[in-house]
């Protein structure tokens, strides 16, 4: 029997596209009593959706065309979308936008580059409509029982989304910032102590830049955990069971968080076809969705230095190159006398962990920092403390450790570089000396670890009132004339040296 259209403003929410995350925040809407009614352009995929979940405390309200999806929404209506970011986020946008009202809201839940946020809210305000571009963060089940949530929008569209974002969002203890678990299908988390993961983050295009940044630190903290890994692996020759109790005691400590719960309990699982770890059946090609490249490229747009997050972005890319590193690894020779740690297996265990801490930190700082210069070129201001806080649940880098960013941006909101707080300046004067001997062990004998290198350079360029930049200022004055600064006159002043001419002359620039 084909389904019917829905009454008209019955549903409180409609939400687009029925992948697997748009039908499981649909669900987590109606488990808040939201009566959601759901689109997609597949009527089968409603259908079936509909007949799997008779019974939510909203209820789910199927409609057959996006003309009664729309008509069945109270006014004013707020829409979510959530299908793959780009062109099909513009078509379903076009195919909304002639049964909209003005006063009407549209979220773009999806993964959508920060520019094209910005011209979607221009040109939806064009036309009286409201707009928010949301970070989804927490995959499938954060979808389902409570994701992060960073929306980016005016006052007047935030006013309208957040009855919704922080009733479906994750909670977290108010005091520990520990995520509260439990809620089921039906059942969401109530606690009088709750705090919601979601907030309005910033103006426009805030949330999804909010967001992108979110993956790229991502990127960087699942690059680490797999240098740490391959530490242990190569370097002590662990089994990959042995390294699981490693990474499950490391998890009740500072590096508590889902990414090192979810290594514990992977690299602990036997592949059910062959009995073997699980892990040594997966091929060593990582995929990417561009997030963390875009992250990169902003970061160099702004010449923030980012290196560690870009790092773990290339890491991928390096693991995409398989044949290339088969073919390599019969011919490029490295260090074979010396491929393993021949120390206190204890006291490397313990080292690689503070190695993973202290690298983790600084990658932290890179992206908080790149927060902070996009922000001083698009006029926002980052509440670095709302930020870490609605972090600290939901997406996938929830942990301990964004409990202390929180409490670092609430002692000091301008906090010029998260390593400057006397907590992450403490862990990591007490964490180096451990983290220095890892970085140089994986040299020695040839583990490559580029995010917990690159983060330590990163440490020892922030700490080094003197770079060797004069000399390369200096170079790029010699063959380009391109001037300089000196150390004994004001900032601002520029010279330049008549390399050519003898005696060289030095003249104002």
């Amino acid at each position: 029997m084909p389904m019917q259209a829905p009454a008209p403003a019955s549903a409180d929410v409609g939400l687009v596209g029925l992948a697997v995350m748009g039908q499981n925040l649909a669900l987590n809407m109606a488990d808040h009593g939201f009566r959601t009614a759901v689109y997609n352009r597949t009527t089968s995929v409603t259908e079936l959706m509909l007949a799997e979940n008779p019974s939510t405390p909203g209820g789910l309200v199927g409609a057959p065309t996006v003309e009664s999806f729309v008509k069945s929404i109270k006014r004013p209506r707020r829409i979510v979308i959530l299908v793959k970011a780009g062109g099909p986020t513009d078509a379903v946008i076009d195919s909304l936008v002639p049964f909209l009202e003005a006063g009407d809201l549209v979220v773009d839940g999806g993964n959508a580059y920060w520019e094209d946020t910005i011209r979607r809210e221009a040109a939806l305000k064009a036309k009286g409509i409201l707009f928010v571009g949301s970070g989804v963060s927490g995959g499938e089940l954060g979808a389902r029982f409570g994701p992060s949530l960073m929306a980016g929008g005016d006052a007047n569209a935030w006013k309208l989304l957040e009855p919704v974002w922080t009733a479906i969002a994750a909670k977290v203890d108010s005091a520990t910032g520990k995520p509260i678990e439990g809620a089921s299908a039906g059942k969401p988390v109530r606690a009088a102590n709750a705090d919601s993961c979601a907030a309005q983050v910033g103006p426009g295009s805030a949330g999804h830049y909010v967001k992108m940044v979110h993956n790229g630190i991502e990127y960087g903290d699942m690059q680490m955990i797999c240098e740490a890994y391959d530490l242990l692996r190569r370097g002590l020759k662990m089994s990959p069971r042995e390294i699981a109790a490693v990474f499950a005691e490391w998890n009740k400590g500072d590096l508590d968080s889902f990414l090192v719960e979810i290594t514990a309990d992977i690299l602990a699982q036997n592949d059910p076809s062959t009995g073997k770890p699980f892990v040594d059946i997966v091929l060593d090609t990582a995929g990417q969705k561009g997030t963390g490249k875009w992250t990169s490229v902003s970061a160099l747009d702004l010449g923030v230095p980012a290196a560690t997050i870009a790092e773990a972005v290339f890491a991928r890319c390096m693991s995409a190159e398989k044949a290339l590193r088969v073919e390599a690894s019969r011919t490029l020779k490295g260090p074979e006398a010396h491929a393993h740690f021949t120390g206190d297996p204890a006291h490397f265990v313990d080292a690689v962990r503070d190695a993973l801490l202290c690298s983790k930190i600084c990658s932290y700082a890179q992206g908080f920092a790149l927060m902070s210069a996009w922000g001083k070129e698009h006029d926002w201001t980052p509440d670095f403390a709302t930020i870490a806080r609605i972090w600290r649940g939901g997406c996938i880098i929830r942990a301990r450790f964004l409990q202390r960013i929180t409490e670092a941006y609430r002692r000091r909101a301008d906090l010029p570089n998260l390593l400057l707080d006397p907590y992450f300046t403490q862990t990591i004067e007490r964490c180096q000396m451990n983290w220095r001997k890892v970085a140089s062990l994986a040299a020695t004998i040839g583990v490559p670890a580029p995010t917990f290198s690159s983060a330590l350079a990163y440490y020892d360029s922030c700490r080094s009132e003197s770079l060797p930049a004069n000399l390369l200022q200096a170079q790029r004055d010699y063959f380009g004339a391109h001037t300089y600064e000196r150390t004994d006159r004001p900032r601002g002043q520029f010279f330049h040296l008549d390399w050519p001419a003898n005696p060289r002359v030095e003249r104002p620039a």
